[in-house]
C-alpha cells in the first residue's frame, strides 16, 4: 500500500529537504521501515532504541493519533495520509500573574 508521509522540517535533512514522500506498507511498521530503506537515518529519530515510538513523537494515520490506535500494528491503507509531528514543549507550566498598574 502506498501513502503519503508527511515530514517535519526537523527531519527533511533524510529526505533531501523534502515535505512529503511516499511510502510502502500495509501497517505503521511496515510504512517506517520502507522509510528507513530509502531515507536512511529517519527512524532512529522516530522510534527509541526498542523500537517503539519515542515519547515526544506523535505520529497520525489520517486524522487518528496511532497512541490511541494500534501503535506501529495501526493500519495504513492505500493513499492514506501519514503525519509525524514532534511534540512541542516548553514554559513553565503555570501562569504567572502579571504586576498591574503604572510602573509595574
Amino acid at each position: 500500500m502506498s501513502v503519503n508521509v508527511r515530514i517535519p522540517t526537523i527531519l527533511r535533512t533524510y529526505t533531501g529537504g523534502r515535505s512529503e514522500v511516499t511510502a510502502e506498507g500495509a501497517t505503521l511498521a511496515d510504512v517506517l521501515a520502507d522509510l528507513e530503506r530509502n531515507h536512511e537515518g529517519i527512524a532512529a529519530r522516530v522510534l527509541d532504541e526498542s523500537g517503539k515510538l519515542r515519547r515526544f513523537v506523535n505520529v497520525y494515520v489520517g486524522d487518528e493519533d496511532v497512541r490511541f490506535a494500534e501503535g506501529l500494528e495501526t493500519r495504513t491503507p492505500d493513499g492514506v495520509g501519514v503525519s509525524i509531528i514532534p511534540a512541542v514543549a516548553g514554559g513553565s507550566g503555570h501562569l504567572r500573574a502579571q504586576p498591574e498598574g503604572p510602573g509595574a
